[in-house]
């Protein structure tokens, strides 16, 4: 579900570089909306699978530790029964009339008092031998006697050591037949197929497995006369089975399930068991599986996990039991139906998603009322932009809250009323603007006709003060005035030409045109003069130089005038540098004019092509070669740029297009 709502919000949310058709378009409560949901439902999976993950950890992990337990007291509840075992094997081996009647020869006079103890204490087997090993005396079958049982565990170490023991011994079946023919039938059990056992030839056991005590007789100097042996078989046995199961599980159910078992293995083999098979008897001769011997026989491991017994699941716990030698013999296992944790763990986990679900919904219902109160500010601002953005610079917001939004509704009415009284100020300056252009352009026209009107005056001065300088004779004093008459008024024939010129541009005639051929034929028509003899013009042309679409005379008119600017720049002595080359785009074609000469006054560079500014002397320009080629250029399509450093030159790069679609608009002599 996060993952659906995740891939929603990335369609609804803008990205980079979206345009505002491509969106689809939702109102900005059902965004917050969205994603307070996505928020609230990731973090609420995440939540539950970490909760879900911790309860079914803490769960096993409890019931882990519950079998543990159990089975420590199941132990505990075995080692007491063998006590009891031992405990009466001492009593009796410290009793008189059993030491008197060994001392006499005469056993069979403690026969009865030794039967009566073995009933009382319920007892599988209690017999007497002698300090050889030979018995004396079954309790079970009083018939058979004189066989010896020195190769028993417990008569051994009690004759051998001299010591008092008890513990779990393996008897074999002849052994059991000789105390007694119904122990041999109990011991005897059939194996029940389990698969997942390990492979075994035998299919019955016959040997029996023994809780057992041994204990020696002294007479009155200390010294054995005899061995006291007794012990209870387990081999279905449901003495210490029922103990257990009482003590640990106090015979509970669930679901008509005892809620525990336990058992006690002979090797693999069941043989007591509180297990009820499916057929109604104990589950007897069952097998641990292969993994469960491995672990606990073989590597002497306490097994805990999860088994399969009887067609149930139960957290299982199995631990080995060892002979007097140390000797794992067999298995102790105790077990809890997995199915009570399980619908504890999933009641648990019904809880809390359902805890998580109501949270969720409550965390949809307020980010609602917050996504409201969010969103109804933003919809007045949205509208009264809208409002602004169709003229109506009235439009105003009311402030709400004293909070960010708050501020942005203050500043949008701080800025509707700035662009009211903006927008009042620009239609007034438009308005003088308009003035002014209309009063320059009458201006521009009335300049131009007087411009023409006074050109046919100033020929006629021109022409007939050429004739008056003719005609006087050499050394007349008038001359020199005639002179001065002369130049003034080709001075006033200039300023008009170019005042006209200004004025009355005329449109490029374009054609595709090698702009180095320009330049070398500009360079030709001024080299040769006299102003120019101490000027090194260094060419650096790009032979591979694209055609410009130009007007060649316009743009010669605009070289002309770099390359006469530099000369006077130089003052007649210096270095010209001339470079050609394209632009990286391929574009446009760029031309540099760079001298060497005393560079433009930073104060100066946004006037250098205004019509009539010059810093030459008066006399010398009329300001306005510039002003007329920045037109041209820019007339082309083109742009100018001015890079200059006092006393160290000035650099003109001039760019021309290719193809007739050049992006430059000279501004000021600043624009690439």
């Amino acid at each position: 579900m996060a993952n659906i709502l995740k891939e929603t919000l990335n369609r609804w949310l803008p990205k980079p570089g979206m345009t505002q058709e491509s969106d689809i378009r939702l109102p900005i409560a059902t965004k917050l909306i969205l994603s307070f949901l996505l928020i609230v439902v990731v973090t609420s999976v995440m939540f539950m699978v970490v909760g879900i993950q911790l309860i079914d950890n803490h769960i096993v992990s409890d019931a882990h530790e519950k079998v543990q337990n159990d089975l420590n007291s199941a132990k505990e509840i075995y080692l007491d029964k063998l006590d009891d075992i031992h405990d009466v094997v001492l009593l009796t081996a410290g009793k008189s009339f059993l030491r008197n009647a060994i001392l006499s020869g005469d056993i069979e006079r403690a026969t009865d008092e030794l039967v009566d103890i073995k009933n009382a204490e319920q007892l599988d087997l209690l017999t007497i031998t002698d300090e050889s090993g030979n018995v004396l005396l079954r309790t079970s079958n009083p018939e058979f006697s004189g066989d010896n049982q020195n190769h028993n565990d417990l008569v051994n170490v009690v004759l051998s050591r001299g010591l008092r023991v008890a513990g779990t011994i393996i008897v074999p079946a002849d052994d059991l037949r000789k105390e007694s023919i119904l122990l041999a039938e109990e011991a005897r059990i059939k194996f029940v197929d389990s698969p997942e056992a390990r492979a075994k030839e035998e299919t019955v056991e016959t040997d029996g497995m023994m809780l057992g005590s041994a204990a020696p007789i002294f007479d009155s100097q200390n010294e054995i006369i005899g061995v006291v042996y007794a012990g209870i078989l387990l081999n279905r046995d449901v003495g210490v089975i029922n103990k257990i199961k009482q003590t640990i599980f106090h015979y509970l159910t669930y679901e008509g399930k005892y809620i525990g078992t336990t058992a006690i293995f002979q090797d693999d083999v069941s043989i007591s068991t509180s297990i009820i098979a499916d057929d109604g008897s104990w589950a007897i001769g069952t097998r641990v599986t292969e993994e469960i011997y491995n672990y606990v026989v073989k590597e002497g491991g306490t097994w805990v996990g999860r088994d399969k017994i009887a067609g149930n699941w139960y957290i299982a716990a199995y631990e080995p039991i060892k002979n007097t030698h140390y000797e794992i013999i067999g298995i102790l296992h105790v077990g809890t139906l997995e199915q009570k944790y399980l619908d504890i763990k999933n009641q648990t986990i019904i809880a809390f998603l359902t805890i998580t679900i109501i949270v969720t919904l409550i965390s949809m219902m307020l980010s609602y009322f917050i996504s409201r109160r969010i969103s109804v500010p933003i919809k007045s601002l949205a509208a009264a932009s809208r409002e602004v953005a169709h003229g109506n610079l009235d439009a105003k917001v009311e402030t709400l809250s004293n909070d960010e939004l708050g501020e942005l509704a203050a500043s949008f009415n701080t800025m509707a009323a700035t662009l009211k009284e903006r927008d009042r100020k620009l239609k007034e300056f438009a308005r003088i603007k308009i003035m002014e252009s209309e009063r320059l352009a009458l201006i521009g026209q009335l300049s131009a006709n007087v411009a023409h009107e006074l050109n046919n005056p100033l020929t006629g001065i021109v022409t007939y003060s050429h004739l008056l300088l003719e005609r006087m004779p050499n050394g007349d004093p008038n001359t020199k005035s005639i002179q001065k008459i002369i130049t003034q008024a080709n001075r006033c024939k200039e300023i008009i030409r170019g005042l006209l010129d200004f004025a009355r541009q005329r449109k490029p005639d374009k054609t595709s045109s090698d702009v180095n051929y320009v330049l070398q034929e500009c360079i030709s028509l001024v080299e040769n003069q006299a102003a120019f003899h101490n000027i090194e013009f260094v060419k650096e042309f790009d032979a591979k130089l694209p055609t410009a679409v130009i007007d060649p005379s316009q743009i010669e008119r605009v070289f002309i005038n770099m390359i006469i600017n530099a000369a006077e720049a130089m003052e007649g002595d210096g270095r010209l540098t001339i470079t050609t080359d394209a632009t990286p785009s391929k574009q446009f074609v760029r031309v540099r004019f760079s001298d060497t000469g005393y560079g433009i006054a930073e104060a100066n560079m946004e006037k250098i092509f205004d019509p009539f500014f010059t810093t030459k002397e008066v006399g010398h320009g009329t300001g306005l070669g510039l002003a007329i080629s920045y037109g041209i250029i820019k007339e082309h399509g083109g742009t100018v740029r001015v890079e200059s450093e006092a006393n160290k030159g000035t650099t003109f790069s001039i760019r021309l297009p290719v193809a007739g679609h050049g992006t430059g608009q000279a501004a000021n002599g600043q624009q690439a």
